[in-house]
């Protein structure tokens, strides 16, 4: 079975059948080999779980060479929202691929991504009706809290990680998210990296694995 997205995967080093899955979503622009990276350093301490890497649906509207899970050029927010929507029921379809192909469980798969990556799993984690682990999120935001809070579904675990001095999604969006997740009940937990722009630091590298390691009880 191939994936309906084009994907890099990096397979358990147990070299057994694997036990949990990660999906991670790149940035805008970017691709699966971008956030196999980060995927790279975790697998050496998680054994038994496979790694999904997708490139996004679209071809880059401003960076040819990459991808976009939705368009972000001279759009609307209604036209993002509904674009985003094309996106989500692309990633649903990729988790349920997953799924199928390993035989694991919603409850054994975690989802993150880095800014529009972590806009995309944010909203596609909260609507689905079997219940994922957990969300990692990085530099990201809720892309729209009015859509969001009339569809929540499942509550997933979820930590959100963002550096103060990002000016590419600037930290008003992480303090938004947080309060709407805190509003809804949400077990959430957040981290603000001081002296950090739009990237992932090492510290939130080791946060994200310290996570992964505590919500797959390993």
């Amino acid at each position: 079975m191939t994936f309906s997205l084009n994907t890099i995967i990096l397979d358990p080093i147990s070299k057994e059948k694997p036990k949990n899955a990660v999906i991670l979503c790149h940035g805008y622009g970017g691709d699966g080999k971008d956030i196999s990276i980060l995927a790279s350093y975790w697998r050496a301490h998680l054994p038994d779980t496979i790694f999904i890497c997708p490139d996004a649906p679209e071809k880059c509207a401003a960076s040819p060479t990459g991808f976009q899970w939705f368009d972000l050029m001279d759009q609307t927010p209604e036209q993002i929202l509904s674009k985003s929507l094309v996106a989500e029921n692309k990633l649903n379809k990729l988790i349920d691929e997953v799924k199928e192909k390993f035989k694991i469980k919603a409850e054994k798969i975690i989802i993150g991504g880095f800014s529009q990556g972590c806009m995309i799993t944010l909203q596609t984690g909260i609507k689905r009706k079997d219940s994922i682990n957990s969300i990692i999120g990085y530099s990201g935001r809720i892309i729209s809290t009015e859509h969001l809070s009339k569809n929540i579904i499942s509550k997933p675990n979820i930590i959100l990680m963002h550096g103060e001095l990002d000016q590419v999604v600037t930290i008003e969006s992480h303090l938004e998210a947080k309060e709407f997740f805190n509003k809804n009940n949400y077990h959430i937990e957040s981290k603000i990296f001081k002296n950090c722009e739009h990237r992932i630091p090492t510290e939130g590298s080791s946060l994200g694995l310290q996570f992964i390691k505590k919500h797959f009880n390993l």
